[in-house]
């Protein structure tokens, strides 16, 4: 009886390990600025959602304390490719993202709890693809634990 706890305690945690969210993280030296898309000098940043963004120069920082709204979705974006932000589900549902459903946006690998919401994405511009997936993070994306 406990070994057969044991085996499917084993299949389960490796059904969750499969539809996991991982991509590469970027140190923020290798992150793009989401003002100028140019890449960042880690000692140009600025407090954002409970994390850091990571700029090119003082001048995109102006720009960004000048306009958040304007660059939350590329600001979000970065903060999940350099590990601030963790996905938790999908990012239009929150509900748990399923296997075979992920996609490049950028950087950044998400995925999605069904084929409809990934296709989607997929017939939207880049640009449009950054706003939909990182404009709104609540349901799909959590801080990382640290």
């Amino acid at each position: 009886m406990k070994s057969r706890f044991l085996i499917c305690f084993a299949l389960v945690a490796f059904a969750v390990s499969a539809v996991a969210v991982t991509a590469a993280v970027k140190e923020a030296k290798d992150a793009a600025c989401p003002v100028s898309g140019r890449g960042c000098d880690p000692g140009a940043s600025a407090d954002f959602d409970g994390g850091k963004v990571y700029f090119c120069c003082e001048k995109c920082i102006g720009a960004f304390e000048g306009e958040k709204t304007k660059f939350a979705a590329k600001a979000h974006q970065q903060m999940v490719t350099t590990g601030q932000l963790v996905q938790k589900g999908c990012p239009f549902s929150g509900n748990p993202v399923k296997p075979g459903t992920q996609i490049s946006i950028g950087d950044a690998e998400v995925g999605f709890c069904c084929p409809g919401c990934k296709s989607k994405v997929e017939k939207a511009s880049p640009e449009d693809q950054v706003v939909m997936v990182f404009g709104k993070i609540e349901k799909g994306f959590k801080p990382a634990a640290k």
